[in-house]
């Protein structure tokens, strides 16, 4: 059965986005879902727990110097969980800035794409989703792509916002969107993503675009948060006076912000913990609902 991407786009109930790392270095859960039988058996539970969309990435992007892997490896990776969701009828957005990748994965029946570097680092993926106009174009904010970009340390030196960092970011973000549609992307294919974290190390940066969803929605857009398990995350909780946050304390703050994010009405939530941020979202599109009646 054909899945409806244009009802995926345009759908007015916020959506859950499940993560899938089969890398061995990201920041929450390197490792863990690597081998191909474990990717599938997490992806499927995501699934069953409420996930809409799988987004799967076999390269890591985490602060501190995230290594590449080689194209052929995340190829490999990315294709083995493609073709073990599909048939489950999974929508599977795939994380990757290698045209290469986008390609295969589209070919094999992956529906959206997830472009960190929002066009930036492989100019030719952009056209790539040109030339599938039924997928989806996730173009994402990050003024630094992988170890080497900006010296050892992707976020090293662009962190510093002249106009502010909602202005900067919403800025440069728009430009990135016009880039994609120049390459032959159509509008109705663009989703934003703000990108939470993505040279934006603290509180002070990212709070003020969550702030600013509504500037961000206004743009015509769909718009997806990514905040799950970030590191701004536990400096949140950590000023906010709870001692030591641990991973179950940052998903149950994910899933507050996701609440916060549906009331707002965003497009999607991309969160590790599925099942609290399921809830949350639950909560939060019944809450916009009440509140535009």
């Amino acid at each position: 059965m054909a899945i409806d991407m244009k009802a995926i786009h345009d759908s007015r109930r916020t959506l859950v986005m499940g993560v899938l790392n089969i890398t061995e270095d990201s920041f929450s859960d390197g490792g863990l879902w690597l081998a191909p039988e474990a990717a599938k058996a997490h992806g499927e539970a995501m699934m069953k727990a409420g996930a809409d969309i799988i987004d799967i990435g076999a390269e890591s992007t985490r602060p501190g110097g995230a290594k590449r892997v080689s194209e052929a490896d995340e190829k490999a990776r990315v294709l083995g969980a493609v073709d073990a969701l599909i048939p489950e009828g999974a929508v599977l957005s795939i994380d990757t800035t290698r045209a290469s990748v986008a390609l295969a994965a589209l070919e094999h029946g992956a529906q959206i794409i997830n472009d960190v570097s929002g066009g930036q680092l492989d100019r030719e993926l952009p056209h790539v989703v040109a030339d599938h106009s039924d997928c989806l174009y996730i173009v994402q904010h990050w003024r630094g792509w992988l170890a080497g970009a900006a010296g050892n340390v992707p976020d090293a030196d662009t962190s510093r916002y002249e106009h502010g960092v909602v202005n900067d970011v919403y800025d440069e973000l728009m430009r990135q969107v016009d880039a994609v549609l120049e390459a032959g992307v159509q509008a109705e294919q663009v989703i934003i993503d703000p990108g939470l974290g993505f040279s934006k190390p603290g509180v002070e940066h990212n709070l003020p675009i969550l702030a600013a969803l509504d500037r961000f929605n206004a743009a015509g857009y769909p718009v997806l948060i990514g905040a799950s398990r970030k590191r701004f995350v536990g400096s949140l909780l950590a000023g906010a006076g709870v001692t030591e946050p641990d991973m179950a304390s940052k998903d149950n703050a994910t899933a507050a912000i996701s609440a916060l994010c549906a009331e707002h009405g965003v497009w999607a939530v991309r969160v590790h913990d599925v099942a609290k941020s399921r809830d949350a979202v639950a909560v939060g599109n019944v809450w916009r609902e009440y509140a535009n009646a």
